[in-house]
């Protein structure tokens, strides 16, 4: 029995390739491992959004060669986001010359025949700029894939990004937007029901976009209303949104749809307008307050959650100061922050201005700091409430559950609940999690 060890890093579109790469790898006749020491293949699904991922992957493939040496059967393998870019492909090669085999983001789909010639002994490297596809249509439509959860699943619903934000290596990786048909989509979600999921997350860059390349008029909240009428599913959730695509009709499905959940992760990326006009994003400062104040208003309580980069090329202490305060205006729930990285091939790394590596470590401290408490701080006015859970696992005390806004409840129950719907009341609260009983 071959074994095959799957590391996956970086987003959701990430975890549901490696989705389907598990799948394919499954229906050849490997087994998955946990261990990297038994595998006879090592796969590793690559992010390039940012540096350290990058750093992490040449450190644990070189130490792999170890591993090569005293199996000359074993394969190893980088997929992924990082061979898309050409610079990056050359240095793998030179630096990485025991990889077997290395293929991109377009091109999953060839995966058998691929591993086929590197099992042979050649050295295989295949990487397309763009997916090979008809409208509407995708390589991963008719591919096997085995879903790591029993309950919830990723539907992706857009590949690629057009917006080339100037931090962004993602349009270069992902290639242009491409929308599946609405019939394929429900077709997937259908299936997934009638196995008994209850909860899908719509995936796709920028998901605002969905329709505007297909021939047939339709958009992301006409698929909303369309899913919606499934029964049998329970919740729907997306991500991710562009502000500047964020327009009423969708404000309006997350008002009126039963089953789409009240949370909204809107990436704002920073406070500044100066900032926001640097890095392409294509809105104001004052354009997206506006837009949480329209959400806001149309569904009271939801839950936003955001993206925020500190240190982007000629940031002032003025421009940091525009953030925070953005923060604490709006009071997100939750925020991914990040320092900024330059990626090679985009507009920004090429800005002047960069900034000191110990300032952007200053910055993104304390902004942590200021999103900590406000997190805190909802969290804490959740106590005493009324909440519906999907019970979606155990843990060593009892159940875990999910809030409709997406915030985790751990509770005492029996295993009789997995997968219902559950009423609890919050008990208590920490910043990250929530305890609570069942009602």
């Amino acid at each position: 029995m071959r074994r095959f060890y799957l590391k996956t890093m970086g987003c959701q579109m990430n975890d549901h390739d490696s989705e389907v790469i598990t799948g394919i790898l499954l229906s050849l006749g490997y087994q998955q491992t946990e261990e990297v020491e038994e595998a006879d293949l090592i796969l590793y699904n690559t992010c390039c959004v940012r540096e350290n991922p990058e750093r992490k992957v040449y450190g644990h493939i070189t130490a792999f060669r170890r591993l090569k040496e005293q199996n000359p059967e074993l394969r190893i393998g980088i997929c992924g986001c990082m061979p898309q870019q050409k610079q990056e492909l050359q240095k793998m090669l030179e630096k990485l010359p025991h990889v077997d085999l290395i293929f991109g983001t377009h091109n999953i789909h060839r995966l058998p025949e691929l591993l086929e010639r590197a099992n042979s002994g050649e050295q295989v490297v295949e990487v397309w700029d763009e997916s090979q596809y008809e409208e509407g249509q995708d390589f991963r439509d008719e591919l096997p894939v085995q879903r790591t959860d029993g309950l919830k699943a990723f539907v992706n619903v857009i590949y690629g990004c057009t917006n080339f934000c100037t931090y962004c290596i993602v349009p270069y990786t992902r290639g242009r937007e491409h929308s599946r048909t609405p019939e394929k989509i429900r077709e997937d979600v259908l299936g997934l029901v009638g196995d008994g999921y209850k909860e899908i997350t719509l995936l796709g860059q920028n998901v605002n976009a969905y329709g505007k390349d297909l021939s047939e008029q339709t958009s992301f909240s006409d698929l909303l209303g369309d899913l919606n009428s499934i029964e049998g599913l329970e919740r729907i959730r997306f991500t991710t949104s562009h502000p500047r695509d964020m327009g009423p009709e969708l404000i309006s499905s997350l008002a009126n749809l039963d089953k789409v959940c009240e949370h909204l992760h809107l990436p704002v990326q920073a406070g500044s307008t100066s900032l926001l006009r640097r890095m392409n994003r294509g809105y104001t400062r004052e354009y997206y307050l506006e837009l949480v104040e329209k959400i806001r208003k149309a569904v009271p309580g939801i839950s936003l959650t955001t993206d925020l980069i500190v240190g982007f090329p000629g940031e002032t202490d003025e421009d940091f100061e525009a953030t925070l305060s953005l923060v604490r205006e709006v009071a997100f729930d939750s925020a991914f922050t990040f320092i900024y990285s330059p990626r090679e091939g985009t507009p920004a790394a090429r800005l002047p201005n960069q900034i000191p590596e110990e300032l952007k470590k200053e910055r993104i401290y304390e902004l942590i700091r200021v999103q900590n408490e406000i997190s805190d701080s909802i969290m804490r006015r959740m106590i005493g409430t009324r909440q519906e859970l999907l019970v979606e696992g155990r843990s060593k005390d009892g159940l875990i559950g999910r809030t409709r806004t997406n915030r985790q409840v751990h509770f005492a129950g029996g295993v009789e609940l997995l997968g219902s719907l559950v009423d609890v009341e919050i008990t208590h609260a920490g910043t990250w999690s929530l305890q609570g009983r069942i009602l």
